[in-house]
């Protein structure tokens, strides 16, 4: 048994042959492969974009920020819509339901923020691949002129 599985083959767990499931593929057959979340890209963000592409605004101030108290958190591309929501609650105390299209605007504006940084971490890998494919293909060709 592997990870609740029957495995009729118990060094196909440790070789190659095994490529399911997601943490498999990241992190055990493809280390290099994975983008480092906690560096910035390794990538020029405009490749493979020729006529460039939008750079994202912070739409609220740090002041603006810091006057409503808002937690670090939540300091993010969507501070401004969460800044709304506040508002809100403050103008409407004790009827909160009467935000509730603020705080749905807010919840979305999370999500399509989730959306384009998994966007931007998936185009990472990609071009990561890219390159070691890249590599390997040079070093192939390379290896067989030497043969040659």
């Amino acid at each position: 048994m592997f990870l609740g599985f029957e495995v009729k083959n118990p060094s196909s767990i440790i070789s190659n042959k095994v490529a399911m499931g997601q943490f498999y593929s990241v992190y055990i057959a493809h280390p290099e492969e994975r983008p480092d979340r906690a560096n910035d890209p390794t990538f020029d963000p405009l490749y493979g974009f020729p006529e460039g592409r939008k750079e994202r605004e912070m739409v609220a101030t740090l002041e603006e920020m810091q006057a409503m108290n808002v937690e670090a958190d939540k300091r993010d591309y969507c501070a401004h819509r969460w800044i709304e929501f506040l508002k809100c609650r403050s103008d409407n105390i004790p009827f909160f339901s009467k935000c509730a299209h603020e705080k749905h605007v807010w919840e979305t504006c999370q999500y399509e923020d989730f959306i384009l940084r998994m966007k931007e971490h998936e185009r990472e890998r990609r071009l990561k691949a890219r390159a070691i494919r890249i590599q390997k293909k040079l070093e192939k060709e390379s290896s067989e002129l030497i043969m040659t």
